[in-house]
């Protein structure tokens, strides 16, 4: 009937949706035609992911309409020699290596922006913990309330009293941006919005996020809701220590309310880039188009944050070329101390002779391609320690160089105790030899 035909959002365009019939009115194309038929066929409701804070029923530009998420990226060129082949027009970006932490380019990294839903990256940190720690489960079934069904802009049209399980509202959240869902699950976690971005902005005090101010767990437009290109690849990086965001940051279509709810991931490198693991977009007016996007390859994550985009189109292009930029030119590393170097060490004045060493751990390192075969190191260890020593106690260290360039170290420390010689001990020690002769 015409009240589910007012429903129904044509999917071609992730950032902000519109209504069939209005766009029927001023924007027809003959593409728009044929999903919109198919559409009402299934009697489906799509959930179309959109960060403006306009109602829903709010027209799109042409330029927004032009941009639809099935259609491919353009070709991509050669990846950049150097940072400074790198044409970025966003206001501020960043790409790190996940692992390491690496920051291999920035451009006003520092800068205080709006994030846009880039926030939920945050959000969906908090949500993963609770998880982690048992608080909550992918089971467990949350029940919508009045201010979460209220959200505007992007969402699934949760109705007041409406019960979905953790796992359906992540999906919406990570995949169709849901501001609603969001929403349900921050006052499922601690009781209330504002008790939650309270916990956000303590989290990022954690992370060493000093560029951050958060007001909603949305990320809807806010005065001095703001983050940083840097702050954002922090957040990123701790987000992608839990494996589980990777069941919906690397959807591409799913659904909810069994079938009845179609997602689109806003995302469109999920299905046009190599290796894409996420993470998450963002647009609103005040803060333009945003996308803190993360891809593995061969074992290696990169992690690229554009910021305040001039167009959609150009936030996906600048991340995949960070990311290819990355991958073309680094290669992750992890070096382990030789066996053979980690000799016995003399102890004196000790109840033993020697003491047996280990490495404290391996050294991880990210290198630049064309240094890979220039990777030396150096092992020192004392010659002789005094007695007492403790386990663990550091007696060298191995360093490692690319070139000239120390590029990280390994500590070396003593595989156990060893006392020092007492007159007692060591006239213990004495007649036990006599004992034996």
């Amino acid at each position: 009937g015409k009240k589910n035909v007012k429903r129904i959002t044509v999917i071609l365009f992730p950032e902000r949706g519109v209504p069939v019939m209005r766009l029927f009115n001023k924007y027809i194309t003959v593409f728009a035609w044929a999903v919109a038929a198919v559409m009402l066929m299934s009697g489906s409701v799509y959930a179309v992911p959109s960060d403006s804070e306009k109602p829903q029923d709010t027209m799109i530009s042409t330029e927004n309409m032009s941009d639809d998420i099935f259609e491919p990226l353009p070709e991509e060129s050669k990846p950049a020699a150097t940072s400074a082949d790198l044409q970025i027009s966003s206001k501020s970006a960043i790409l790190i290596e996940q692992k390491t932490g690496n920051i291999i380019y920035e451009k006003n990294a520092h800068e205080k922006l709006s994030p846009a839903s880039v926030t939920k990256v945050m959000s969906l940190l908090l949500i993963t913990e609770a998880i982690d720690r048992g608080d909550i489960s992918l089971d467990t079934e949350i029940t919508a309330s009045e201010h979460a069904s209220e959200m505007g802009g992007s969402q699934i049209w949760l109705k007041v009293g409406e019960v979905m399980t953790v796992d359906d509202l992540l999906k919406a959240t990570v995949i169709a941006s849901a501001n609603d869902a969001t929403v349900a699950l921050a006052e499922a976690i601690s009781g209330s919005e504002e008790v939650f971005v309270a916990e956000m902005n303590e989290r990022a005090a954690r992370l060493g996020m000093n560029d951050t101010v958060f007001k909603n767990c949305t990320g809807l437009d806010a005065e001095g809701h703001v983050t940083s290109a840097y702050d954002i690849s922090l957040m990123s990086r701790e987000l992608l220590r839990h494996d589980i965001i990777r069941n919906y940051s690397t959807v591409w279509m799913d659904t909810l309310r069994g079938g009845k709810s179609q997602l689109v991931n806003t995302n469109k490198l999920v299905r046009f880039y190599e290796g894409t693991i996420g993470l998450k977009t963002g647009t609103t007016s005040k803060a333009g188009y945003c996308l803190s996007a993360a891809a593995e390859r061969d074992g290696t994550v990169f992690i690229a944050v554009v910021m305040d985009a001039p167009s959609s189109k150009e936030r996906f292009a600048e991340a995949r070329s960070l990311l290819s930029y990355g991958f073309a030119n680094f290669t992750f590393r992890s070096f382990s101390v030789p066996s053979e170097e980690l000799t016995d060490i003399k102890v004196k004045g000790g109840t033993a002779e020697k003491v047996s060493v280990r490495a404290a751990g391996d050294c991880e390192f990210l290198l630049e391609k064309v240094n890979a075969d220039r990777v030396t190191h150096i092992t020192e260890l004392d010659e002789e320690i005094a007695a007492p020593v403790e386990e663990g106690e550091q007696v060298g260290m191995c360093r490692i160089f690319s070139g000239d360039e120390e590029i990280g170290t390994v500590k070396i420390v003593a595989s156990s105790s060893v006392e020092k010689m007492s007159f007692l001990k060591a006239f213990l020690r004495l007649l036990g030899q006599m004992a034996v002769v």
